[in-house]
């Protein structure tokens, strides 16, 4: 199975280890950091293991190409398709002049932002999972951009979003473009993921030079009541 089937699993268990909690046979990311979480294959060992991650009244996020095995205990509150798109060739890098790179200080607003705009999960500590950018018009953030699932020769372009008041601006189309580019700089591919029904994203991305690499399952789990 390529790594790109399973994105989360690799991530957890390379770059970001350091944020993420479990052993060899299913981990997650610290609860502040995101919902997602993985197990190394389907096998009951792997599902008891990962369902032993999820506390009472705390989702679980699963994204793989692979058909979703609920594990004992846990039950789908919600399940969608989504694309998972590839850089194909080198993305142009674009007018970089009001880009301006996010940190710990701007995390509030980064929040806010995603909470507004609903880009896929992003918590208090989202941020730190790699290199925001972000764009600012009269001093308030109006649209970002960042990286999130990561491992070597591998980043995931996330968190793109733009508040509604400055939408139509192609801030969105800027700002990944942006964040791809310097994935490419670094040697790495870029890639990205949108739900399947989103076709104005999927545009934006295949116009940047993303092409769709296949559909992938992502389900969010919680603790059955009973």
């Amino acid at each position: 199975m390529h790594p790109l089937d399973q994105p989360v699993w690799p991530s957890l268990n390379s770059h970001h280890a350091p944020l993420s909690e479990g052993g060899a046979l299913a981990r997650r990311f610290l609860p502040d950091v995101n919902l997602f979480g993985a197990s190394v294959d389907d096998s009951a060992p792997a599902l008891d293991a990962l369902a032993a991650l999820l506390p009472a009244r705390q989702p679980l996020l699963l994204l793989q190409a692979r058909p979703v095995v609920l594990p004992p205990g846990l039950v789908a509150v919600k399940q969608a398709l989504c694309v998972q798109m590839v850089a194909t060739g080198p993305v142009a890098v674009p007018d970089e002049s009001h880009i301006q790179v996010l940190t710990d200080a701007d995390a509030p607003e980064m929040l806010a932002l995603a909470r507004l705009t609903e880009p896929g999960p992003f918590l208090e500590r989202t941020h730190t999972m790699g290199r925001f950018l972000g764009v600012r018009i009269d001093g308030r953030l109006a649209a970002m951009a960042g990286e999130r699932l990561r491992w070597s020769g591998f980043t995931e372009v996330s968190g793109v979003c733009t508040h509604p008041d400055f939408r139509g601006r192609g801030l969105a189309g800027r700002l990944s473009a942006a964040v791809a580019a310097n994935i490419q700089a670094r040697g790495d591919q870029p890639f990205l993921h949108a739900w399947a029904t989103n076709a104005p994203a999927i545009s934006l991305y295949r116009a940047l030079g993303f092409q769709i690499r296949g559909e992938m399952n992502a389900a969010v789990l919680e603790r059955s009541p009973a």
